[in-house]
């Protein structure tokens, strides 16, 4: 059962570094951030695979020196756009034509009037909106590794604007929202594992109105 699958997760603090995740089960975790839904269906972000020990040496030290990140087998980072802009949104509607077939007709209406309400805003508040998309898939990918039985790590105690140097994301129109190691975690050496569960009661955390 997923619940069951949800109580085993955690955020792991120690992994083994000497397992490495599978590619059929790293191709299921990304494949659920392929299809995670996102506002207009505009998908406004990007995941970078990160495979260099160097890079990730350098996004360690950008990370408060936390250890999951050169100790997971692999390491995620979601890059939300840094802007909406007429050419993103018309390359959307060019993907769904192209998939779906018939002309522009159907869609593209709805695109421009998404337009007249994105594009007067300012970039901050497009990155903002853009990162919430991010995260959507961000819980997906941390649902599907609970799934395929691998452990992983949510992030967000790292310098964005490092790690955005490091990886030249900025110069893509991107900036790092969040991070993701995953990997196997080394149960003996980690302090987290093993512990109970600790979460609101339902009546606390679900409320009628």
């Amino acid at each position: 059962m997923l619940q069951d699958k949800l109580n085993w997760r955690y955020a792991t603090k120690k992994f083994d570094a000497a397992r490495k995740v599978p590619q059929d089960k790293l191709d299921a975790i990304l494949k659920a951030v392929q299809l995670a839904p996102t506002s207009s269906g505009l998908q406004p972000f990007e995941v970078i695979l990160v495979e260099s020990p160097e890079l990730r040496t350098q996004i360690r030290e950008a990370g408060f020196d936390q250890p999951q990140l050169t100790e997971a087998s692999h390491l995620l980072v979601f890059a939300a756009w840094d802007n909406y802009t007429a050419e993103r949104i018309d390359a959307v509607v060019d993907e769904i034509v192209a998939q779906r077939g018939g002309g522009r007709d159907a869609v593209g209406p709805y695109y421009e009037r998404l337009k007249g309400m994105y594009l007067p805003r300012t970039a901050e508040e497009n990155y903002q909106h853009a990162a919430r998309q991010a995260y959507i898939a961000f819980g997906l990918a941390l649902t599907a590794a609970a799934f395929e039985g691998v452990d992983a790590t949510p992030m967000e105690g790292f310098d964005p604007a490092k790690v955005d140097e490091i990886l030249g994301l900025r110069a893509r129109g991107l900036r790092a929202v969040t991070l993701m190691p995953i990997g196997y975690r080394d149960a003996e050496g980690d302090w987290l594992a093993g512990l109970k569960k600790v979460r609101k009661p339902m009546n606390e955390l679900v409320r009628a109105a």
